[in-house]
């Protein structure tokens, strides 16, 4: 079983978490993160360090909550501190990727190129034509872009082509053998 609700969060220095009844926000030099958290569970903030315990009776859900409200406010004092980053790489023949203004355009294969419209709180960045590069002080919001943009052509298992992580590992399936 698991206890991760119980470890505590310490504090690097120039962050600050406040809690309002059941929203929380914590500012950094980064910026700053409001989220609600359940009723369920008691955060105390106390010589820079952040503890978390159920309220009432300990079932499931309530374990549940407990370890998934910690590791959200751990990560939002992550984004907050040093941010977050997710890389990913075109691969196919004449497959590009092209940033103009807040639009991330996508050349994979369609007739037509998709436009994507980039978050206000995120940053993306285009080195090269093949790369793509989404930053931000949210895990959430990161992850769910970088999650739309491998949608528009994830990668598939008989070439390999797609949009995919920069460390995923597709396995590939053996096409068909003619005799």
């Amino acid at each position: 079983m698991s206890r991760i609700g119980y470890k505590t969060i310490e504090l690097p220095k120039g962050v600050e978490v406040k809690a309002d009844g059941n929203t929380v926000t914590v500012k950094g030099a980064k910026g700053s993160l409001t989220r609600e958290i359940s009723s369920q569970i008691k955060m105390t903030i106390k010589d820079n360090e952040v503890n978390f315990e159920p309220i009432g009776d300990y079932n499931d859900k309530v374990r549940a909550l407990h370890g998934t409200t910690r590791a959200n406010v751990s990560n939002m004092v992550d984004g907050v501190t040093t941010g977050f980053k997710k890389t990913l790489k075109l691969v196919g023949v004449g497959y590009r990727a092209q940033l103009k203004g807040k639009n991330l355009t996508l050349n994979v294969g369609y007739s037509n190129p998709v436009e994507m419209t980039v978050p206000d709180d995120l940053t993306v960045e285009v080195p090269d034509n093949t790369t793509i590069h989404i930053n931000g002080i949210s895990k959430q919001a990161v992850g769910d872009f970088a999650a739309s943009v491998r949608s528009v052509r994830s990668p598939e298992p008989y070439k390999g082509k797609g949009i995919r992580y920069e460390n995923e590992h597709i396995i590939r399936k053996e096409g068909k053998t003619g005799k």
